[in-house]
């Protein structure tokens, strides 16, 4: 008994550990500005993935290549050419993790081919988005499911984003610094595809 109530102190204090651990700061520097965020402890599989692709400089001069104003940038093809790394990332949806701007999280293949709603490996996007009030915030909790506290709520009414993602794309990080980077980027001209005409690329680091 002694030895049972021992493992399940032990259990509870590695819990607490984790979920007290300084989240990992991230710069993502562009020819626009350098953009600050860190990553979520709670989605720890995307965490660690991302972790992972910038150690092994995957994002290295790696193009943002689908910008579309007033919704989001997307980035994460490797410099050389290849769309991501051959495989995928379990889905790791969390209520509290909402697509506010300067959200950062996967992007995905359709639900069509991807009923799981897994992440691509490397494909990520960071919200821009628009402000929303509480009626259409109320309409699209109608639709989805999704339901939305008051602080939730505020956030959309006022830095604004992309609601109708939430639940269905993993939101693994934010953005918490360089949020004019985001309006930069997502101001430039675009064509086919909504790729940037002129490269616009970055280069991640891990904050230590």
């Amino acid at each position: 008994m002694r030895t049972l109530i021992l493992a399940v102190v032990m259990g509870f204090a590695l819990s607490l550990s984790a979920q007290q651990k300084a989240e990992t700061m991230i710069v993502i520097k562009t020819n626009y500005g350098n953009m600050t965020a860190k990553l979520y402890n709670d989605t720890p599989q995307h965490r660690d993935n991302f972790i992972k692709l910038v150690k092994q400089g995957w994002y290295t001069d790696s193009p943002f290549h689908r910008v579309i104003k007033n919704f989001m940038i997307q980035g994460g093809g490797n410099k050389d050419g290849r769309n991501d790394p051959g495989y995928t990332v379990e889905a790791e949806f969390r209520p509290q993790h909402i697509h506010k701007k300067g959200a950062l999280a996967a992007a995905r293949t359709a639900d069509q081919v991807n009923p799981e709603r897994r992440s691509s490996g490397s494909q990520f996007y960071i919200v821009q988005g628009q402000k929303y009030d509480e009626a259409t915030l109320n309409n699209f909790s109608q639709r989805t499911g999704v339901s939305y506290t008051d602080e939730q709520k505020k956030v959309y009414a006022t830095k604004g984003g992309t609601p109708h993602l939430d639940g269905t794309y993993t939101v693994f990080g934010e953005v918490i610094d360089g949020f004019d980077v985001i309006d930069k980027i997502a101001a430039v001209q675009t064509g086919q595809g909504d790729k940037p005409v002129k490269p616009v690329t970055m280069k991640i680091e891990i904050l230590k």
